[in-house]
């Protein structure tokens, strides 16, 4: 799992952001790196995104798994994150979406880019953060 891991960051770092084979090609995805929320060392994530405005949209899926991934706490406990989407590296501030309606849109977004996404909540047994990650300005 980690070569592939690898091999998908480097691919999604040496063009221009996209994936360009198996299942996850043609889908949007970005590289965020968390401050780790016990450890304080960087963490990287591989994450599908959808874009509300300027700001980028991502879910702690773990594809299905009951618990959220780590990367979610890292987020809460250290909010400034390092984003690379679409040849692009930025800072950027993570907030979890909290209001009912903002959820439930972004929520339907990110289904509907990735549809395998809809039956994450059920499987999981539990409610799937979405985060925004809007730019900061320099």
């Amino acid at each position: 799992m980690a070569d592939w891991t690898q091999m998908l960051k480097a691919e999604l770092r040496s063009g221009n952001g996209e994936i360009s084979a198996g299942p996850l090609a043609g889908k949007p995805h970005l590289i965020m790196t968390s401050t780790g929320a016990r450890s304080g060392e960087p963490r990287e994530a591989i994450l599908s995104f959808v874009r509300d405005g300027e700001k980028y949209v991502v879910a702690g899926t773990a594809s299905g798994a009951p618990k959220d991934p780590a990367w979610v706490s890292n987020v809460i406990a250290n909010p400034v994150v390092k984003v690379e989407a679409r040849a692009r590296t930025f800072q950027a501030r993570a907030q979890v979406v909290t209001d009912d309606a903002t959820y439930q849109r972004l929520w339907d977004a990110l289904v509907e880019s990735r549809p395998d996404f809809a039956a994450y909540p059920e499987k999981a047994g539990r409610k799937i953060p979405v985060i925004t990650l809007e730019p900061i300005a320099s």
